[in-house]
């Protein structure tokens, strides 16, 4: 009788954290570092979150009320764009950077390609105000919201009062990007025992292992560093990365490191969207590299892949394609009806 009250406790125990999980706003996978955010400065909120989510897809947020935060950055494609290599904004203006994936912000303490933003609660300010981008102040952002019957009511609901402010805007956005989560490809599956690789599979992560992790270190692949990765200077772009942010010599041509999750889906590859596959990034880091004087000392050395090896490496990166992140509707447009 005591075992099977045991069995009922341990069955009904299971069920109900599974259903805690699947409710969670927010969930750092088993095995991975601790986040870096602040929560208890933005504490998560299903009425916020669903504010922020409203306005990530909402093109108010431009001064022409044509261009959304998801223009650039698509939920089937792991949140980055992958019809052209450059970011478009108002007006047919043609930014100099393709966008950044978005997932796994939580761990992150800079962003944008430079690091020229130090906290996501204030990383949606940048492409608002960016003149090639949404070309709008936060303050007329703050003043079309306040105008508006719907955000009015999101507004109460979210936070007590009608009251939009640019404060509130930010924050929303920020909650919205923080459930952002990837963690659920076959490498996670295999990883967590519950799958394994294919023979290829298993060879080109040992490939990977020997020659990509130490920037695209697991389980978030990348470094969070910001690296010169050997690629010859654009003649028109003249994009000379995080030197713009720090004034640095040592930092010339560097660009922080991008996950490798999803990259099945967020293709064109690099900061200006220079490569369309896999194929010719690989290509790059095997007869690509020029030697700057601020090139990685991680790359160094010359990457040596044969045909199949590149094969097998490609293999493996597909298996960091999350579907269940890629395909969630708790991640898709939503507006105030819904």
């Amino acid at each position: 009788m005591k075992i099977k009250l045991l069995l009922i406790l341990l069955i009904f125990t299971g069920l109900m954290s599974f259903v805690a999980h699947k409710d969670l706003l927010f969930f750092a996978p088993k095995k991975w570092p601790k986040p870096v955010y602040n929560f208890t400065n933005n504490s998560l909120d299903k009425t916020k979150i669903k504010l922020g989510r409203i306005l990530f897809y909402d093109p108010i947020l431009s001064k022409n009320n044509t261009i959304s935060c998801a223009n650039c950055h698509s939920p089937y494609n792991a949140f980055t764009h992958v019809d052209h290599a450059l970011s478009h904004g108002i007006g047919d203006s043609i930014g100099i950077r393709n966008s950044p994936a978005l997932m796994n912000l939580a761990w992150h303490k800079s962003f944008m390609w430079d690091g020229a933003v130090n906290h996501l609660d204030m990383q949606a300010l940048s492409p608002i105000s960016h003149l090639d981008e949404m070309g709008e102040t936060i303050e007329n952002v703050v003043l079309k919201l306040q105008q508006s019957n719907g955000y009015k009511r999101l507004f109460y609901k979210a936070y007590g009062d009608s009251l939009a402010t640019g404060e509130r805007v930010l924050k929303s956005i920020s909650q919205f990007m923080l459930t952002l989560v990837s963690s659920n490809s076959k490498y996670d599956s295999v990883i967590n025992m519950k799958a394994s690789f294919s023979i290829q599979e298993k060879k080109g992560y040992t490939i990977f292992l020997k020659n990509c992790s130490s920037c695209h270190t697991e389980p978030l692949f990348t470094n969070l560093n910001f690296e010169n990765n050997g690629l010859s200077l654009d003649k028109d772009l003249k994009d000379y990365g995080r030197i713009k942010v720090t004034q640095s010599a040592k930092d010339s041509l560097k660009f922080k490191v991008p996950t490798l999750r999803n990259i099945e889906f967020t293709y064109p590859y690099m900061h200006d969207g220079r490569f369309k596959t896999i194929g010719e990034v690989l290509n790059h880091y095997t007869d690509g590299i020029i030697h700057y004087k601020t090139l990685s000392q991680l790359l160094q050395k010359k990457i040596k892949l044969n045909a199949d090896e590149k094969v097998d490496l490609t293999t493996f990166l597909l298996t960091l394609t999350d579907k269940s992140f890629l395909f969630n509707p708790k991640f898709g447009y939503l507006n105030f009806r819904q």
